[in-house]
């Protein structure tokens, strides 16, 4: 990431305009997300169960993947300013620890009465399938917004340490 984010105003952004963002889903991720939200179902966390489940292991929390579409949103396209209205999401395959996802949001439709904006989004694996589809709506910012990239602290998680990196 850069040293700074810059949106793209209401009035900047073009029907087929799109933005991703890369990231490997880690088991740390897995359980940094179950403690944030509180979700601790066996098949997130517990290697035993999750194995005699349909997945035949550990998988990633569905909306995981819809945070990631918040964060392509609220960083890249439109960025700075956005207000997320609404969102709907298909979990079309499961996402496993060292899964490689591309997020990308792509504006499909535009309305100038509010500034909004409506969104494909697809979360891709690394064989190029499609686990996640959906869309997203949200108000776009109408005024130029250009902030320096605030860091995000590392945390810690049973003594180790993990920093955000995609």
């Amino acid at each position: 990431m850069s040293n700074a984010i810059e949106n793209r105003t209401y009035d900047e952004i073009s029907i087929g305009d799109s933005a991703s963002l890369a990231r490997t889903i880690t088991e740390a991720d897995i359980q940094l997300f179950a403690a944030l939200s509180g979700d601790i179902n066996p098949a997130h966390l517990d290697h035993e169960y999750a194995q005699g489940s349909m997945f035949g292991g550990v998988i990633a929390h569905g909306i995981f993947s819809g945070a990631l579409v918040s964060t392509v949103l609220g960083v890249q396209l439109p960025g700075p300013g956005t207000i997320y209205l609404g969102q709907t999401l298909r979990f079309a395959r499961p996402v496993k620890p060292g899964d490689r996802l591309t997020v990308t949001v792509t504006a499909r439709e535009k309305f100038d009465d509010k500034k909004r904006v409506v969104f494909d989004c697809v979360c891709i694996n690394q064989d190029g399938k499609a686990v996640v589809k959906g869309e997203a709506e949200v108000l776009a910012p109408t005024e130029k917004v250009r902030r320096p990239a605030m860091p995000v602290p590392p945390v810690t998680l049973d003594g180790a340490r993990f920093s955000p990196t995609p």
